[in-house]
């Protein structure tokens, strides 16, 4: 039997603007992507988003971005290694506070857009992420693609890493995802979509957008909760996960450091 994590970027609304549906799709999930302020996201979104996920009973990571609210995260910007380093144990350190308030622990961290993207191929980005996440908890699991630049500096900074695949984006040859202003970057066809995440999960392998089967690693399943489609595609996820046996469980309840 497969077990598998499942999680969702959530706690992105803003102030008076509200991004996703948390509250519905966090009972269907086993980890919970906090933004933590920077690309999206505000204290009391913070605090309640920790709380909702508690209530759930959904593991909580940091998902720290760029400080780009504006573009939400989603835009490269050229940032010194140092100061990429201290704006991750920024934002880890406000999302443990709350997690501390709450009594709940913090499980995992997962860069955000394009910060994330970047790390992915350049060691130098991925380096200095993972030297954030390791000054302020070296237990927490970094949350990161098959053979990319994360996951050697992960194992160069004595950090765990979990493999996550996309449920809906789709991939290039190299295993990284199709920049957002392609035209094909999304899948929209969630019977696709679902049939992706199975081909993953059970085979390791995924079609890349040039047709060619590539290999790939699912520790981790991530849908995008700013998605219109984000509820949708969870429930189908989870029911069809239930139908072939496949278990939906947080990291740190099966995963190991391998």
């Amino acid at each position: 039997m497969y077990t598998v994590d499942l999680n969702c970027d959530l706690g992105e609304s803003f102030g008076n603007y509200v991004c996703g549906r948390d509250e519905q799709i966090l009972p269907l999930i086993t980890s919970a992507n906090v933004a933590c302020g920077f690309h999206a996201s505000d204290p009391l979104t913070m605090e309640k988003t920790v709380e909702a996920a508690k209530n759930s009973q959904v593991s909580v990571g940091a998902h720290p971005g760029f400080p780009d609210l504006v573009g939400f995260g989603r835009r490269n910007m050229s940032i010194p290694a140092p100061e990429i380093t201290a704006l991750v144990e920024y934002q880890i350190g406000a999302l443990t506070a709350f997690c501390h308030a709450k009594n709940i622990p913090l499980q995992h961290v997962k860069p955000h857009g394009a910060l994330y993207n970047m790390a992915v191929k350049d060691f130098l980005v991925a380096d200095a992420i993972c030297r954030g996440i390791a000054a302020v908890d070296s237990n927490l699991i970094l949350l990161a693609p098959a053979q990319s630049e994360l996951i050697r500096a992960a194992s160069q900074n004595g950090l765990k890493a979990a493999r996550e695949v996309f449920a809906d984006r789709a991939y290039e040859e190299d295993g990284s995802l199709v920049p957002r202003s392609h035209p094909n970057s999304m899948i929209t066809d969630e019977e696709e979509a679902v049939r992706r995440v199975i081909q993953m999960v059970e085979k390791g392998t995924v079609k890349a957008v040039t047709g060619k089967e590539i290999s790939v690693k699912a520790d981790s399943v991530c849908v995008h909760g700013d998605s219109p489609s984000a509820l949708s595609l969870v429930r189908r996820i989870r029911r069809t996960f239930k139908e072939r046996g496949i278990q939906a469980a947080p990291l740190q309840e099966f995963w190991r450091h391998s």
